[in-house]
């Protein structure tokens, strides 16, 4: 079966998160993936703290990495930049991280490599975007979350601002730079023409605000914390239970009927402050505590299924242990294995992407730092002599 995105060449640039992730989505339906790392160091995932698998490979690392292969790039050196540009003439889509301005200096900047391969799609991938005030400021998800107002939204009413659990900003940016690039090479069918395409962890994380910036514009007043709750629906949010906590999604009349009859609680449909969702999500606390009070009396999983029953929305709230061993995930292959020739067998997250005709897959596990820059260089019409030079000269590794 074909790939969708076999006949596309990407020269992944980047590092840590965002870019790498939106790199490994097109690499996962078909793209040829080049990953261009520092000699020496690679990728800053490799050798960043935190976690390591048995025989010591970078976590982090694996996780946004497979379906690419790696060469190593001395870009300071004029044989590493040459052969990088070589690369370049070729590829489809060019995507880097650097700090804006960063790569002008190193010459493999848009302009640079547009002028030798004008159909050249080429995406960044910054903190803060390549124009504006901030554009040059370094930026991290951390930074994201704090500046666009994603902290001030998260966590307890009465607790301080806290960082969305996963790293929504960097796979936010990683995505909608995903689909610029994607939008990019269907404008190129029509005009024959590559063009820039600008993506920002701080532009993504606002993006993503769109109940919040709603309710900003509609009452002229900043968001509050909600915890777990919702922005206009109510009951629409967690609950504890006598041994967990689960969530129920009653937003509408008809499911809040029926909710209020599954925990034989009639008292709550006839009670005046619970009459209409506006007046559930003005009386928020109070109803809140009515619920809670009652699904105290029965575990997660007996009130989860007899919501279920009824027709409710409903679940359990689960840790990454539970969740990656449910028997739904695994039926969707949302965690799949793949061979690493270090670590051997490894767990790694499926393709959430289920196309029907050109379904992608997990062709080749993360590369080893340089693994295939002889390959890549052969193939952009080096000899062995000529590579035996370059990585004598230290442009290459």
């Amino acid at each position: 079966m074909a790939l969708a995105l076999e006949n596309l060449t990407v020269i992944d640039m980047t590092q840590v998160m965002a870019g790498p992730f939106c790199c490994q989505l097109l690499g996962d339906l078909g793209a040829n993936v080049i990953k261009v790392e520092p000699v020496g160091r690679g990728d800053a995932t490799r050798e960043a703290t935190g976690h390591r698998l048995p025989h010591g490979e970078s976590a982090a690392f694996l996780a946004v990495n497979r379906n690419k292969r790696s060469i190593a790039i001395n870009l300071r050196t004029p044989d590493g930049l040459d052969a990088f540009r070589r690369l370049a003439v070729t590829a489809d889509v060019v995507v880097e991280s650097f700090r804006p301005g960063v790569a002008t200096r190193l010459g493999v900047d848009y302009a640079s490599l547009a002028a030798a391969n004008p159909r050249l799609v080429y995406a960044s991938i910054s903190g803060f975007g390549q124009t504006g005030p901030y554009a040059t400021r370094p930026g991290y998800d951390l930074i994201a979350q704090a500046m666009s107002g994603i902290m001030s939204v998260t966590g307890d009413p009465d607790g301080a601002p806290t960082k969305s659990g996963i790293p929504v900003a960097d796979l936010s940016a990683g995505l909608l730079c995903a689909v610029g690039i994607l939008s990019a090479c269907l404008a190129r069918t029509v005009t024959g023409r590559g063009q820039a395409v600008d993506t920002s962890l701080y532009d993504a994380a606002l993006a993503m605000s769109v109940w919040e910036t709603a309710e900003l514009w509609a009452t002229g007043t900043a968001p509050a914390r909600l915890g777990s709750a919702h922005r206009v629906n109510a009951p629409y949010e967690a609950f504890p239970t006598r041994d967990g906590h689960l969530t129920i999604g009653a937003n509408n009349d008809r499911l809040w009927a029926r909710l209020c009859a599954t925990l034989d609680r009639p008292d709550l449909l006839a009670d005046g402050r619970f009459a209409t969702n506006g007046d559930r999500v003005r009386n928020r606390a109070a109803l809140a505590g009515e619920l809670a009070h009652t699904l105290s009396t029965k575990d997660t999983e007996e009130w989860v299924n007899l919501l279920l029953d009824a027709g409710v929305p409903a679940g359990p709230i689960r840790d990454y242990q539970e969740s990656c061993a449910d028997p739904h995930t695994l039926a969707r292959e949302m965690v799949v294995e793949l061979d690493h020739p270090v670590e051997g067998r490894v767990k790694t997250l499926g393709i959430p992407v289920k196309l029907s005709e050109t379904a992608g897959t997990i062709r080749r596990g993360p590369p080893g730092l340089g693994e295939h820059t002889d390959e890549i260089l052969r193939a952009a019409g080096y000899t062995d002599a000529d590579i035996a030079a370059l990585r004598t000269d230290g442009a290459v590794e």
